[in-house]
């Protein structure tokens, strides 16, 4: 009996301790749910592991496809933190975020601060043209206009909006530069020149547009800044286009996932994210335009004061995003025509 016993009384211990070191290591664990680029990535990722002996477990995939994964898994969510995504992509999904306010939020440039309780802006990226140098020849590309010359036909490539963030944004940010609104004639008479000089052209996600242009697989791509200029911080054969139409630049945010199991992980990654030292990270190593104050900017960026750049109107589009993307749908339905 008193064999029994002790063995009873060993397996319960062993279950204890199992159940304890599994907790410690649960405490030091963040999943992060993130659309972003390599670049960002292999960079902030391991700064914050450093900086705060948490363990990253990394989920990446597009934004819509992490928004759905989100709003599948409410309730009992797996991830912790979405990193990365439009702010006006974000602003209509609050229900699916946690409030929180960044220890650092002053320290943000003052019209890009936590104003909705759950979104904090750390970054700006804005919708460009790339080009790769070695296929262009003669061709002249400064803005959308030039993209309807019938030597690109089939040569241009994008992503879908309806599944990419940066897709989407870069719809909204033709509409606007060619028709003023996101409803005129003009400006969707052009995105349907424009489908069909593309030919059908429609990457897998928007990673494979910036990267199709640089392996020389397209010869033009309707892609975002950020992984845009890190082909040509490498010395990549490309060139990167601000629209001279105008350019859109929009913040991307991180977000607290709604009853996240790592709560105090998460609070401690979204103030890292807008600390001084990611910060300065973003403005003089990385290729998204820092949000914090008194950050000096890597010279392969080419300054705000020489693009034009436009203003998106965040609340039309948060409010009216899905006819936008069914508008577009038909668009693109009509042009394979």
């Amino acid at each position: 009996m008193k064999k029994i016993t002790y063995l009873l009384f060993g397996m319960m211990l062993f279950i204890v301790l199992s159940a304890c070191n599994s907790g410690e290591e649960d405490e030091n664990k963040l999943v992060v749910y993130s659309p972003n680029s390599e670049d960002i990535i292999n960079t902030i990722i391991p700064m914050f592991e450093q900086e705060t002996d948490i363990e990253v477990e990394l989920v990446s995939a597009g934004t819509g496809e992490l928004l759905k994964r989100i709003e599948t898994e409410a309730g009992n969510p797996n991830g912790d933190i979405m990193f990365g995504g439009s702010k006006a992509q974000m602003l209509g999904q609050a229900g699916l975020f946690e409030e929180y306010t960044s220890a650092n939020n002053d320290k943000m440039l003052s019209d890009h601060q936590n104003v909705d309780g759950f979104l904090t802006p750390y970054g700006a990226d804005g919708s460009v043209i790339l080009v790769n140098t070695d296929l262009i020849g003669d061709i002249e590309i400064n803005g959308y206009e030039d993209l309807l010359n019938p030597e690109l036909k089939g040569k241009i490539a994008g992503a879908d909006p309806a599944s990419s963030s940066s897709a989407f944004a870069q719809l909204t940010n033709m509409l606007m530069a060619m028709g003023g609104d996101y409803s005129s004639d003009e400006g969707w008479s052009y995105v349907e020149e424009l489908v069909r000089n593309m030919d059908g052209k429609v990457a897998s996600g928007s990673g494979a547009v910036h990267k199709g242009v640089a392996d020389g697989e397209y010869t033009v791509g309707l892609t975002y800044e950020d992984p845009a200029l890190s082909y040509v911080r490498d010395g990549a054969p490309v060139e990167v286009i601000y629209p001279e139409e105008g350019a859109v630049f929009l913040d991307a945010g991180v977000e607290i996932i709604k009853d996240a199991k790592h709560m105090d992980n998460a609070k401690a990654f979204v103030d890292f994210i807008t600390s001084e030292k990611a910060q300065n990270a973003f403005a003089q190593e990385l290729t998204i335009r820092s949000l914090g104050k008194d950050v000096e900017v890597a010279d392969y960026k080419k300054p705000f004061d020489e693009i034009n750049v436009i203003q998106e109107d965040e609340e039309y589009v948060e409010e009216n995003r899905n006819e936008i993307v069914d508008k577009y749908k038909d668009v693109f339905t009509g042009a394979q025509e």
